[in-house]
C-alpha cells in the first residue's frame, strides 16, 4: 500500500529504518572496527597499509551519515509532494 498522508509516510520510514538499521550497522561496525588497527599501525609496511585503508575508513564513515539522512530525506521529498498536491 502506498502512503497517502503524510503521517503514513512518517510510519513507513521509521518502519523500514528500524528494520534494516540494525544489520547496517553491525556490518559497518565490524568494518571500522576491523580497520582501526590498520590506522593505527606504526609498523614494517604500515606505511603502504595506512593510505590503503584510510579511503575505506572514511567510506565507511560516510555510509553511517548516509544511512540516516537518506531516509530523512525521502520522507521530506515525500511529504512536500503530499503537501503541493493537496494546495488548492
Amino acid at each position: 500500500m502506498k502512503p497517502s498522508t503524510i503521517d503514513e509516510i512518517r510510519d513507513a520510514t521509521v518502519y523500514a529504518g528500524n528494520r534494516r538499521i540494525k544489520a547496517c550497522l553491525m556490518t559497518t561496525a565490524t568494518t571500522v572496527l576491523a580497520l582501526l588497527p590498520v590506522l593505527t599501525s606504526t609498523g614494517r609496511g604500515s606505511d603502504i597499509m595506512v593510505p590503503m585503508s584510510l579511503p575505506s575508513f572514511g567510506g565507511m564513515l560516510f555510509e553511517v551519515v548516509t544511512m540516516f539522512m537518506a531516509p530523512v530525506l525521502y520522507c521530506l521529498a515525500k511529504e512536500v509532494r503530499i503537501k503541493r498536491s493537496a494546495a488548492p
